[in-house]
């Protein structure tokens, strides 16, 4: 990126209420078959309308031709089996009624390559896309082939490479991993995880990503954060080992949080993504609360290296709301841009 200070989202962005109902996780479709596929499009391009309006440097499709970040893309594998379900407990903290790995888990053909194709089609700017990431997707599954975390994490991220490969050949600048899971197995990140997640973005030229969030703005992980003290100081634990990886971004949530700025003097010298937009509430930040959050992460980030972002995905806010962040978002950037122009 030649901008300084380059914006993008952190993932997902609301779908139109004619594609799926509004403001929920996992929400059905609306349409099926040729119209699915045509509805599917048309809020890509509205999303991507959105962001090109909101001045955002670093567009995405707002994952509006997916129902989940993650359950998506493994639904295009084989040896998982959606009928047959578990209730396993995601990240420690809500119960969920997940698809049991029954086989060796593959992927026979792309699962988003031709949706990204289409992204770039239809914009100039830099792409990133999100594909979920290993230990992410194994604490979202109830594994009874495997039997052990860290072997189906090593096959997903075999897979995952596959995909990642495939996408940057479709054009896409950024591909990032979404990994809320390291905010909770610490032991495993640092033993294992961060190692899947390289073996991920194996022979990429293109940028890569990580996202560690705290979540989307739901009730289960809104009274897991009131749990967590005065601080929030889980990135303490995985940030050292990641700052010695070879992903090019980390992205995190800053904004409203309790995660002391001063973590991120632990990945100094690689490129941020700060969150310095609020998923959880509806309140629409002002550009200069944006601004002041960018303010604070310049004391441990260098300028070329920050990327403002939002602290996770938007799907189940209000298109107005979403609309009204990303112009908060792209504004307050701006704001911090011009001071540092004028040292």
């Amino acid at each position: 990126m030649k901008v300084l200070l380059p914006t993008s989202t952190a993932g997902s962005l609301p779908k139109p209420s004619w594609l799926a109902q509004p403001e929920k996780l996992w929400s059905p479709w609306k349409l099926q078959d040729e119209e699915l596929i045509e509805g599917k499009q048309d809020a890509l391009r509205l999303c991507l309308e959105d962001q090109h309006q909101a001045g955002i440097d670093i567009v995405s499709d707002g994952e509006q031709t997916r129902q989940h970040f993650v359950t998506t893309f493994i639904e295009h594998l084989d040896g998982v089996d959606f009928e047959k379900r578990e209730i396993v407990k995601i990240r420690n903290r809500y119960d969920a009624s997940v698809p049991t790995v029954v086989g060796a888990v593959t992927r026979q053909k792309p699962v988003f390559v031709e949706d990204a194709k289409f992204l770039r089609q239809q914009t100039k700017q830099p792409i990133k896309w999100a594909l979920p990431g290993p230990m992410t997707m194994i604490d979202t599954l109830y594994d009874s082939h495997y039997k052990s975390r860290e072997k189906l994490a090593w096959e997903f991220a075999k897979i995952l490479n596959e995909e990642a490969r495939e996408l940057e050949a479709a054009g896409v600048d950024i591909i990032q991993f979404d990994e809320p899971a390291f905010n909770v197995f610490f032991d495993e990140v640092n033993d294992w995880g961060i190692a899947a997640l390289e073996r991920a973005i194996e022979g990429l030229k293109c940028e890569t990503a990580v996202h560690i969030c705290y979540g989307y703005g739901i009730k289960a992980n809104t009274d897991w954060k009131k749990t967590l003290g005065s601080e929030w100081r889980q990135y303490e634990e995985i940030f050292p080992k990641l700052q010695k990886s070879n992903l090019d971004i980390i992205s995190l949530e800053c904004h409203n949080s309790r995660v002391p700025m001063d973590l991120m003097e632990l990945i100094r010298g690689k490129k941020v993504m700060v969150g310095a937009i609020d998923v959880a509430t509806n309140t629409i930040e002002t550009p200069e609360e944006v601004a002041d959050t960018l303010r604070k992460a310049l004391q441990f980030v260098d300028a070329d290296k920050l990327y403002p972002s939002t602290n996770c995905g938007m799907a189940p806010l209000s298109r107005r709301v979403a609309r009204g962040k990303l112009n908060a978002l792209s504004a307050g950037a701006e704001i911090v841009r011009r001071e540092l122009s004028a040292k």
